[in-house]
């Protein structure tokens, strides 16, 4: 199984819902996907959870399939989010100081794509 970490570093809701759509079309054909939100995507943890978002839908699936690995910690304190990654039940990641590391990805056979 082809093991696909989706780092998403852009806030722009339009760049977003190809990382959804993207996350749940590889899950169909067996690959392993994982979302790890850093940078400015975090901002989008409030709206994502509206349910008058347009992305709410595909949002809930990718949190319900279990495909969000987590959020960065320090750039969701920094942005202002980190409540909201909490009230989601989003793990927060900080293994890298205060960020996820790319590199724990790669030793456990993940190809990295970023947005």
């Amino acid at each position: 199984m082809k093991k696909m970490a989706l780092f998403v570093f852009n806030g722009d809701p339009m760049c977003f819902i190809h990382v959804l759509l993207n996350a749940l079309e590889m899950k169909e054909k067996n690959y392993e996907p994982v979302i790890i939100m850093e940078g400015a995507s975090v901002k989008l943890l409030p709206e994502l959870a509206k349910t008058n978002n347009p992305l709410n839908i595909l949002w809930e699936k990718v949190v319900a399939k279990g495909l969000v690995e987590g959020v960065c910690k320090a750039c969701s304190n920094k942005l202002g989010t980190l409540d909201d990654a909490k009230k989601q039940g989003l793990k927060l990641l900080d293994n890298m100081s205060g960020h996820p590391a790319m590199s724990e990805y790669r030793e456990n056979g993940f190809e990295i794509i970023t947005f």
